[in-house]
């Protein structure tokens, strides 16, 4: 009889702690901008049709503080007013937006068999991520047919500066759209001159080498392999990854063998977005 099969999670293993990040100013101001925002963001939470007065107590303003505001979103589409009293409520335009086709729906379409293809011939579990809001966000996973894995779920998001899956993404980008990115980060800040310095001499390494391995600074105990999807012409960043336990990898030869594995799988996927 096979032993059962067991997934590990890797958020519920020990983690390296580090003190929580203080809050930050916006860098701009856009009154206007953040005024839309805030008026649709409250009457997407509400879900019901309200009046311009019922709205402007709803974010802390005035009425006449955001009447304008209101004629350009019902003029563009995003609300509606109906014969409830006049109340404005969302339209579908938001919804619309939100749901068309993206380049990362086609990205996981064409990874998935590959990736799958990938699990099978190293016995381990990979993942495919993506930046979102500046952080790393988890949006494919294959499972290891392996008795026992490491899982990273979707929808998980993690710090660029703390895994080894940032470093390969920022090495994908400009010094200036990198230097952007790790001013805004929760984490890069804090670091002395020297921990700053090792992080961006190790991004420089892996935009050289074209991939990038080593030990995990948010779960003990495991090892990171990674390589970038889609950096050219096809307007896609993304990278894939393996997260193994450390233990397992009992030689070079091991890790090397994930890391060509790794790279067969990555010039697959590659060739379906064209580049």
């Amino acid at each position: 009889m096979k032993p059962p099969r067991t997934q590990i999670d890797l958020l519920n293993l020990p983690l390296i702690k580090e003190p929580m990040a203080k809050n930050t100013q916006p860098k701009y101001n856009t009154p206007a901008l953040d005024k839309g925002l805030d008026i649709l963001e409250f009457l997407s939470k509400e879900g019901v049709p309200l009046s311009q007065v019922e709205i402007a107590q709803g974010i802390n303003r005035t009425p006449s503080e955001i009447y304008r505001m209101l004629v350009c979103l019902e003029e563009r589409g995003y609300l509606t007013r109906g014969s409830n009293a006049g109340k404005y409520r969302l339209s579908l335009k938001m919804y619309g937006l939100s749901h068309r086709h993206t380049p990362f729906d086609e990205l996981k379409r064409v990874a998935r068999y590959p990736m799958q293809s990938l699990s099978e011939s190293t016995r381990q579990s990979c993942h495919l991520s993506i930046m979102n809001n500046d952080q790393l966000l988890i949006i494919s996973q294959m499972r290891s047919p392996s008795a026992v894995s490491l899982s990273i779920e979707e929808g998980t998001h993690f710090p660029l500066s703390k895994t080894t899956s940032g470093s390969v993404f920022l090495s994908t980008l400009t010094q200036k759209r990198r230097k952007e990115i790790l001013e805004r980060d929760p984490h890069f800040p804090k670091w002395t001159k020297t921990e700053q310095q090792d992080l961006l001499t190790f991004i420089n390494k892996v935009e050289k080498d074209g991939y990038s391995f080593s030990n995990s600074k948010l779960t003990s105990g495991v090892t990171d392999i990674a390589v970038p999807i889609g950096i050219n012409e096809s307007g896609i960043n993304a990278v894939l990854a393996i997260s193994v336990f450390t233990s397992s990898l009992e030689s070079d030869q091991n890790l090397n063998t994930i890391l060509l594995a790794l790279q067969k799988t990555q010039a697959e996927i590659n060739k379906y977005l064209g580049e």
